[in-house]
């Protein structure tokens, strides 16, 4: 009983103490927390900028002074006769300043464009047919069609002339009219009118979610093409192919039938990721650097292939022409510098500059230019792109005749 009694006063005090001290507790607790999201609210960007490098990516903390846009939107708003959408306003604005950087390559995207920049980053052109279209002889034509997709199953073939979308007349039609016009949601119907010699057919096709592979390849007389439209790696989704996989593939199956001369076609390759193109110079280059990226001048990462070159000695021929960029100029400029492969073509692009993508509140995208690549002889070929060793153009004339002129004259320096 003396025990029980001892354990209630304990408890009695215990109360007592815990219903004094509980609201002050309390109390100090929730202004510490309103204190301290307020500390983070004010200074997010200054701790952001503190641990950020911890983290591995950078912040910065400084601030700029909007109060001029806010005056702008207030008069805008005031006295504007119409309606305004508050959040194209918004991503006019970030555009705007992202624009006035100066930068061609340094870009804002607002949500939809950043869905379309990913979807042609991976190739993914969403409802289509699968089918590769340009001019020959003033007309829209089917210049080939994707192995397994709509176009070919429905019965349509290279050289077929597009003469028809949805029952309009594609005269006087750009290639990318008729494309946007040609693309629709997965699952609907499109018309497609061809002329096929003297013969009109309609086609009726329904749009599928069509992916191009980023490498092709093929093996004629004893010459391996390996064609890269892009240079791929797959994201966090698993979305996109590897590139640098698919290419090793195909030249492991040329090695495999005793291949005698390589061409790599970078033709209108406009880039990709950079990992992706230095695995591709990796099958010509053992432990070689690749490319340098740098930051004022300053060295901040050194790229280098890895040990499995296994096309190293083969005799290599590079087409390029002026839309091969970026990640393309990577590996014809480091092919070309350690003297691994002859180019042939047209001037290439000139992209020396290399950007991250960061995502945005909301989904938009920035993409922003972090540093500056040299190839492995130490040039930056931004604006200025690299010269072929042997320049050849293409006609219109080729293009009418179904003559490629720039695959030829790399056959001719292979000597095979």
């Amino acid at each position: 009983m003396v025990k029980l009694k001892k354990v209630k006063i304990i408890a009695r005090k215990y109360n007592i103490w815990k219903n004094k001290i509980n609201p002050i507790f309390m109390f100090v607790s929730f202004a510490l927390v309103a204190v301290f999201g307020y500390f983070v609210g004010v200074y997010h960007y200054q701790i952001e900028a503190m641990i950020g490098p911890v983290f591995g990516y950078n912040a910065h903390s400084g601030s700029i002074d909007l109060s001029s846009v806010q005056q702008t939107y207030s008069y805008l708003a005031a006295n504007y006769d119409g309606n305004l959408d508050i959040n194209l306003l918004i991503q006019g604005a970030n555009r705007g300043l992202v624009n006035a950087a100066g930068d061609s390559h340094t870009v804002y995207m607002s949500p939809n464009e950043s869905i379309e920049f990913n979807n042609n980053l991976h190739a993914n052109i969403g409802g289509g047919i699968g089918a590769e279209i340009g001019i020959k002889k003033g007309k829209i034509t089917v210049i080939r069609t994707l192995k397994n997709n709509p176009a070919e199953k429905a019965g349509i073939i290279s050289d077929d002339t597009i003469i028809k979308v949805n029952n309009q007349s594609t005269d006087g039609f750009t290639v990318s009219k008729v494309v946007d016009l040609i693309r629709g949601k997965e699952g609907s119907t499109v018309k497609i009118t061809i002329k096929r010699d003297d013969e009109i057919i309609d086609y009726n096709i329904t749009r599928a979610i069509v992916v191009v592979p980023s490498v092709d390849g093929i093996m004629q007389n004893g010459i391996g093409i390996i064609t890269i439209s892009r240079f791929d790696k797959p994201d966090g989704n698993g979305i996109g192919d590897d590139t640098g996989i698919l290419a090793r593939k195909f030249a492991q199956d040329f090695k495999q039938q005793g291949v005698k001369g390589i061409i790599l076609d970078l033709r209108d390759n406009g880039g990709g990721h950079v990992s992706a193109a230095v695995d591709v110079a990796g099958l010509w280059l053992d432990n070689e650097i690749v490319l340098t990226e740098r930051n004022n001048n300053v060295i901040k990462n050194t790229k280098r292939t890895g040990r499995n070159a296994i096309l190293s000695g083969i005799p290599t021929v590079v087409l390029v022409n002026s839309a091969s960029a970026s990640a393309s100029e990577i590996v014809a400029g480091a092919l070309k510098d350690y003297n691994s492969a002859k180019l042939v073509g047209e001037k290439t692009y000139g992209k020396g500059s290399v950007q991250q993508p960061i995502h945005l509140d909301g989904g938009a995208l920035l993409k922003v230019t972090v540093s500056r690549w040299y190839t492995p002889n130490g040039k930056n070929i931004n604006d200025e792109g690299i010269k072929p060793d042997i320049t050849v153009l293409i006609t219109k004339k080729d293009i009418d005749n179904d003559i490629d002129s720039q695959v030829n004259a790399a056959i001719k320096l292979l000597k095979l």
